[in-house]
């Protein structure tokens, strides 16, 4: 009878801890990518996708009179393994309608680079990533871009979850190859969100950008935020930053819409950031 007993406890003790083990292997799964600032704000995961985007960015009517900025771009990431990826987070066709500036439109600079998981914790729902991109100016200068002669970003990201629940951040530098003419810039970004379910994945996101040194450009104490690195000359100690919401919706397994609506909510000089729109898809393969 003892014995009976003692094989029941041990078989529901190993039915539970691999139950537990699955659990914490599969929260991935459900932990999704930032929507908000897309070309900084990296996913600490490895994982292959297809990434296309559109931004809709309005500017403050302190900033060239206002208007907006469109951008459509396609992001690529592909994972060697669970822990490396190859990451190309910038490029795309940028389209400007502002009083200040006109209408204007032309390719965007590409970045690409690496990222590697040097803590991956399962059971603790933990993953910490840095990584490295570098951007090459190859765009149009009709949308300030191609200037300069290339950026390094260094980051590092990091996501937390206690099962539904996700808090995801980024820190990251950039800094120029030729300090003379681009700024370098420290950017910082943080994301909470809860999985209700596959089709409603609701976060709140903050996003922000510190000038740490003056280019050789446009005499405005402002930076061009994750899009263009104006190079400003009067833009060092100034910080600019907004707070988003948003949402993922799993539409099949492998594929994910998300919309994210953000607000400028630090303005430290002479603010771009009125509002902007963002949507998405990201096709993991």
């Amino acid at each position: 009878m003892n014995a009976s007993r003692i094989s029941l406890a041990t078989a529901t003790l190993a039915t539970v801890g691999l139950a537990a083990t699955a659990i914490a292997q599969d929260w991935t799964a459900q932990a999704i990518a930032p929507v908000t600032n897309p070309i900084f704000f990296e996913s600490p995961l490895a994982q292959s996708e297809v990434r296309p985007i559109f931004m809709h960015h309005r500017l403050d009517s302190g900033f060239v009179g206002g208007g907006s900025v469109n951008v459509y771009a396609v992001q690529l990431r592909y994972a060697v393994n669970d822990r490396f990826a190859i990451i190309a987070t910038k490029d795309g066709f940028i389209e400007t309608d502002t009083p200040g500036i006109g209408n204007r439109d032309g390719w965007g600079d590409i970045a690409a680079g690496v990222k590697y998981a040097i803590y991956k914790n399962d059971e603790k729902q933990t993953v910490v990533t840095p990584g490295l991109t570098v951007t090459l100016p190859t765009g149009s200068s009709e949308v300030f871009q191609g200037d300069g002669s290339g950026v390094i970003n260094a980051f590092v990201s990091a996501t937390k979850g206690w099962d539904n629940l996700h808090l995801t951040g980024n820190l990251g530098v950039q800094v120029p190859f030729d300090g003379d003419k681009d700024n370098s810039n420290l950017h910082y970004s943080v994301m909470l969100d809860y999985y209700t379910s596959k089709w409603f994945i609701p976060f709140v996101a903050f996003n922000a950008f510190t000038t740490l040194s003056d280019g050789a450009g446009l005499g405005i104490n402002s930076e061009g935020f994750d899009l263009i690195n104006f190079g400003s000359s009067a833009a060092s100690g100034t910080t600019q930053g907004a707070i988003g919401f948003g949402f993922r919706s799993r539409l099949i397994e492998n594929l994910d819409l998300g919309f994210a609506y953000e607000v400028g909510v630090i303005d430290d000089g002479d603010d771009i950031y009125k509002d902007r729109f963002t949507v998405d898809l990201v096709w993991r393969f």
